[in-house]
């Protein structure tokens, strides 16, 4: 499955929603919809990953460039994640660093 990321960004709160296989080979097209987020100067950054089907280990490596990129003062939401990549944060800890939320945020 293709991968796609589409940014938006209202009053400061940026939205990527991720559709798709998150892998090693796309994951530079999501590390740039973060950068372009922060050149926005977002003060949340909500990730709409409900239909995001899979994230391997280089996926979970932009959420934390992401993290780190924006620093502690952005919220870092994570939003309808599918199980599978809910399992992938948890194995690592990350959810510990962001807001994970069942449904529409």
């Amino acid at each position: 499955m293709a991968f796609e990321a589409r940014l938006e960004v209202v009053n400061g709160v940026g939205r990527i929603t991720l559709i798709g296989e998150l892998d090693a080979t796309v994951a530079p097209l999501f590390k740039e919809k973060i950068d372009e987020a922060a050149r926005h100067g977002v003060t949340r950054l909500v990730l709409l990953a409900e239909a995001l089907a899979y994230m391997a280990s280089a996926g979970l490596r932009a959420l934390v460039f992401a993290k780190q990129k924006m620093g502690s003062a952005v919220t870092l939401v994570i939003v309808g994640a599918q199980p599978q990549v809910v399992e992938t944060i948890k194995q690592t800890g990350f959810h510990r660093s962001v807001i994970m939320v069942a449904g529409e945020e």
